[in-house]
């Protein structure tokens, strides 16, 4: 028998196993109508601190309360005031959900809220090979070679990069007492993944961070939120 013979069926049974795969992939991405975004979250409440000489209720405030957001300097100027706009808008969704709403007009509020984000994109993710991602004309690179579709191992500089970014993002809501500016409440969820930014996936680390208001556990929890794809 001729050795190129005895290779044949182990090409084919590669080829095969490869489609079988890739149709599996696109199967379960078809059926899949959620995602999952996963957050750390962290709160820390300080509803009895003293503030100015008062020492304000022991107590979490309970029932409908009254705020008006905050904002720093660099949160108010040109491009970045527009995405504060949009952020506060968010987060005002977040908190009605708990209960506290805008205060309307002139009237004053009884809390202040300050509420930011952050985004940082990296070409991959922090445990991948940067080989990982690179692609030849026939299949996928692997460290300096190639791997075609039938398994054969092709070693050539010749490639092309693929990027798949990957996010690292984090939103905080820190309130005060309107009257001390006393902080009485800091809360942040970071997330990491591959999903694009969309005001869905940064309502969703919003509602993560207000999870358990305004009396959460001590201590990193896990809260995951699943969003329609």
């Amino acid at each position: 028998m001729h050795p190129h013979d005895t290779l044949a069926p182990r090409r084919a049974t590669v080829c095969w196993r490869a489609l079988l795969l890739t149709l599996g992939l696109l199967v379960l991405g078809g059926c899949a109508s959620v995602y999952r975004v996963d957050n750390a979250v962290e709160s820390f409440p300080r509803w009895n601190d003293v503030a100015g000489g008062t020492r304000l209720p022991g107590a979490a405030p309970q029932g409908p309360q009254t705020y008006r957001f905050d904002r720093l300097p660099s949160q108010d100027e040109g491009r970045q005031a527009a995405g504060q706009d949009r952020l506060e808008e968010l987060a005002r969704t977040a908190l009605g959900k708990v209960g506290w709403h805008q205060a309307d007009g002139g009237a004053p509020p009884s809390w202040t809220v300050q509420v930011s984000a952050h985004s940082l994109r990296l070409p991959r993710a922090p445990w991948e090979d940067p080989w990982d991602h690179h692609w030849g004309a026939f299949g996928m690179f692997g460290r300096g070679h190639v791997i075609t579709g039938s398994g054969q191992i092709i070693w050539s500089p010749m490639f092309l990069h693929t990027d798949w970014p990957y996010y690292q993002r984090k939103v905080s809501l820190l309130i005060r007492h309107a009257g001390s500016q006393q902080v009485v409440y800091e809360t942040h969820a970071a997330h990491e993944g591959r999903w694009n930014s969309t005001p869905e996936l940064w309502s969703a680390m919003l509602d993560a961070a207000l999870r358990d208001f305004p009396t959460p556990p001590a201590g990193t929890r896990q809260v995951n939120i699943d969003l329609p794809r």
